[in-house]
């Protein structure tokens, strides 16, 4: 949820009023404007938020 609001500038309570599936979507949408603004100079794929693992 906090990706969504740091790069929207939306509040918890306005995050959290979204349904699941539509924070997923967002997360996405972002992950997409992140990657074609920032292209990797290596040219490899960049990961979404959505495929990264969480570090243990």
């Amino acid at each position: 949820m906090s990706f969504i609001s740091y790069y929207f500038h939306w509040s918890e309570s306005d995050v959290l009023k979204l349904e699941h599936a539509e924070r997923r979507r967002w997360c996405s949408e972002i992950s997409v404007i992140n990657a074609s603004l920032n292209p990797s100079k290596d040219k490899k794929k960049e990961k979404s938020i959505l495929e990264m693992q969480p570090s243990r």
